[in-house]
């Protein structure tokens, strides 16, 4: 871990990387990849330690409230956010002037600040947003190592939908061959539609490589599947996109489900939910969310 003093903060979409590197070490992880342009080992975390200074210059001069989101590439509640508090501090601001916000987490540390959560939907609109994509938990501390299990994140959205605070998953990715299966698919829909998840975003059923993303990856089925980065090698050789041949089945039935529990499942539509503050959003009502 290392600080700097960034000298800008959110992106074009009103997003923000408070950390930039990640410790959870998940081994499909596409912020590896090399068009990132990272300076630094991707396990030695890079702090932007200013994150609250510059996040308050900016809400002191917006005219108009808008959602600011964290997490769409290197999460916000990693281990060194116990210490390091930047991710609850910023949340603390955005509560305090009036401004939304969203979080893409694998971690249970998220509950720490269902406080500001709660406080923050109140008065204008929070989303938490949690990647489930393995059923299977020895499958997950193999290929998630550094983050709690897929059934602990579904014990995570019960206790915000408890609070009415809206939840989104992301099911993305599936790993051909390895979860791309009826029966994941299936348990973490049951998990989604238990814990009155608002939308569900699955960017078909299979995953992205390219350069730094995909040489990791593939030294990780080398370690516990071998042989199969060679399947992986004749079958997609360089391609960016890795779909799976049961794509079509699965995503018929995922469409399906989400349709018939009344679950957002485009990611369009998902990302309309997660970007948009309501003018008057504290007049709608909890089965609005």
């Amino acid at each position: 871990m290392h600080f700097v003093e960034a000298k800008s903060l959110l992106t074009r979409w009103n997003g923000m990387n408070i950390y930039r590197g990640c410790s959870h070490g998940c081994v499909y992880c596409d912020s590896r990849s090399d068009c990132y342009q990272f300076k630094h080992p991707f396990e030695d975390i890079e702090v932007k330690q200013n994150t609250p200074e510059l996040l308050e210059n900016i809400l002191r001069s917006k005219k108009k409230k808008i959602m600011i989101s964290s997490g769409s590439m290197c999460d916000p509640y990693q281990p060194c956010e116990k210490k390091l508090g930047l991710t609850r501090r910023c949340l603390e601001l955005l509560d305090q002037y009036g401004f939304g916000a969203t979080v893409i987490t694998k971690s249970d540390l998220v509950l720490r600040d269902m406080d500001l959560f709660c406080s923050i939907n109140e008065k204008a609109k929070a989303v938490v947003q949690m990647s489930l994509t393995i059923a299977d938990e020895t499958l997950s501390r193999k290929l998630e190592p550094g983050v709690c299990n897929t059934k602990r994140r579904y014990e995570v959205l019960k206790e915000f939908q408890k609070t009415g605070v809206p939840t989104v998953v992301w099911m993305s990715p599936l790993l051909p061959f390895i979860t791309d299966t009826k029966d994941n698919v299936e348990t973490i829909l049951g998990y989604c539609f238990d814990a009155g998840v608002k939308g569900i975003i699955c960017f078909d059923i299979g995953m992205t490589l390219r350069s730094g993303d995909r040489e990791y990856y593939y030294r990780a089925l080398d370690r516990y599947f071998p042989g199969l980065s060679a399947k992986y090698k004749e079958k997609y050789g360089g391609s960016y996109e890795v779909v799976s041949d049961r794509n079509d089945e699965l995503m018929k039935m995922f469409h399906a489900e989400c349709e018939r529990h009344g679950v957002l499942h485009t990611p369009d539509d998902c990302f309309r939910y997660t970007s948009e503050l309501p003018d008057k959003y504290e007049q709608m009502s909890i089965f609005d969310m």
